[in-house]
């Protein structure tokens, strides 16, 4: 009990703090790196940057990646659709007349939207690349023909045009009832192949993607997609074991990404309006009516209705003049 070192008898505060007088201050050690550790694992930051980077590249996923398709429509100064007695005459909008056309963003035009998705697959198959991709089994159309009528032995030398074109996908989107929407999502997943793949859409395996591309789109789209084997009763010759191999490597080369974000969607819709009117493929203006205009008037009521809460909020709102903003709104009056 008498023993000076036992656990029960405490030092006296003085030496305590003399003791803790002549500990060294605190340095923290340097941080070892991958190499020193060994572990040369690449971090998931790194790995999700390189994803994004790639993303950048392909058109079929980042909104601001310009379309293939039109990039490829600008190689050349050939122009489809030239007027025959010179430049087509527009028209113009006036004080008493406003001319709008039947299309937008939400609901496309259906037959001026399969013509410019018909153009743009035009355009990819004439100004492909001839560096000698390869072409895959799937898609060729002497291995897997669309019908019982012989393949030519050059079929893969000539360059369908543009109205041949046109005249198949108008064929199967009219069987099947598919609607314009899902014409945009087909010329989407139409690139998104082309850019996985790395294969380049030519006169031998052109319509085996496009099937295979609208296939997917209409499943994907539309709420009642439509069967395998509709498409074969479109297509009388094939048959529905062709059709599944085909959708399976077809969804295999996609690895499996089917989305469309709708900014890419957007812009594959308003690049396609482009290309249109660099071809003097307009689409039809017609005079603002008093009920299209009355509809128009009732959607923009809506519109205003439901940001007159946030608009409320934002005047109550303090805000500092360095991030002051003034969103002026101008009613339009539509009589």
């Amino acid at each position: 009990m008498g023993n000076s070192t036992s656990c029960c008898v405490s030092s006296s505060p003085k030496l305590r703090r003399n003791a803790h007088s002549r500990l060294e201050p605190y340095r923290p050690e340097p941080e070892l790196s991958r190499e020193d550790t060994g572990c040369n694992l690449q971090h998931i930051s790194d790995r999700e940057n390189i994803d994004e980077l790639n993303m950048e590249y392909n058109p079929s996923e980042h909104p601001r990646t310009s379309t293939i398709f039109l990039s490829k429509s600008q190689t050349d100064g050939e122009r489809l659709h030239q007027h025959p007695s010179g430049p087509m005459r527009r028209k113009y909008s006036s004080c008493s007349t406003i001319f709008l056309d039947d299309s937008t963003v939400s609901q496309p035009n259906l037959k001026y939207t399969i013509k410019c998705v018909s153009l743009a697959i035009y355009y990819h198959i004439k100004n492909r690349n001839v560096d000698g991709r390869m072409l895959l089994d799937i898609f060729d159309e002497k291995l897997h023909p669309l019908s019982k009528s012989e393949v030519p032995s050059d079929y893969d030398k000539h360059d369908p045009e543009q109205k041949q074109i046109y005249r198949f996908v108008r064929t199967l989107f009219s069987a099947a009832q598919l609607t314009a929407e899902c014409a945009i999502v087909t010329l989407v997943y139409l690139e998104r192949l082309s850019t996985y793949a790395e294969i380049d859409i030519g006169p031998a395996n052109w319509k085996r993607i496009v099937l295979g591309a609208i296939l997917l789109a209409s499943k994907v789209w539309d709420d009642q997609a439509v069967w395998n084997v509709d498409y074969c009763q479109i297509l009388k010759d094939i048959t529905i074991e062709d059709m599944n191999e085909l959708e399976r490597q077809f969804l295999e080369l996609l690895q499996f990404n089917i989305n469309v974000p709708s900014s890419v969607y957007a812009k594959y819709y308003f690049d396609l309006r482009s290309l249109s009117e660099a071809n003097n493929l307009n689409f039809p203006l017609e005079p603002l009516s008093r009920d299209k205009a009355q509809k128009l008037e009732a959607i923009s009521r809506l519109c205003d209705d439901k940001y007159k809460d946030l608009r409320k909020a934002a005047k109550k709102r303090s805000v500092s003049a360095d991030n002051l903003t003034v969103v002026r709104w101008s009613p339009a009056i539509i009589s």
